[in-house]
């Protein structure tokens, strides 16, 4: 048995992961219930980040004819999402200091739960159903990439309008 891995058969494959992305998750939901201050100058930076990543997975494995018509449609079907999304997260103005905070929506996480594990479906079990699990890959970077930048355009232009509206 030297040097021999064994791996996790029947419902503990299922299962571990399942339990894994509930804690997680539940610790990401802590977090974002808690308001926290929103920066408007600095909501770029999570886009840029997950850009460049996505960026450098398309060169480094460049996406086939199709693999692009689905990176382009998973971003299109990312950007509404992820503008769903930012619409669901709580944005507060101080009327005093003008500053402002943010909190996130229970609806926003639960959100985000249900991208993930369709995405981990569609990997785990996207070859045995025989889908190419590239495009699947391909779709979801390109998905969450429109889901994280929609999610800060919608909540910066809705920020700053209320700040706007605020210090008038």
């Amino acid at each position: 048995m030297h040097g021999q891995v064994v791996q996790p058969t029947g419902l503990l494959q299922y299962l571990i992961p399942i339990v894994v992305i509930g804690i997680v998750f539940s610790l990401r939901a802590r977090s974002m219930m808690r308001v926290r201050p929103l920066r408007l100058n600095q909501m770029w930076i999570v886009p840029a980040i997950y850009l460049a990543i996505v960026v450098a997975n398309f060169v480094a494995q460049p996406p086939s004819a199709q693999g692009w018509i689905v990176a382009a449609v998973a971003l299109a079907i990312g950007a509404a999402i992820g503008w769903q999304r930012g619409r669901m997260m709580q944005i507060h103005v101080d009327p005093d200091t003008h500053a402002l905070s943010q909190k996130g929506s229970p609806l926003a996480i639960l959100f985000l739960l249900a991208i993930i594990l369709v995405k981990s479906f569609a990997q785990n079990e996207g070859r045995s159903l025989g889908f190419d699990v590239m495009l699947v890959t391909d779709g979801a970077l390109a998905l969450a990439l429109g889901t994280f930048t929609m999610t800060r355009v919608e909540m910066y232009l809705r920020a700053k309008r209320m700040l706007e509206e605020a210090r008038a």
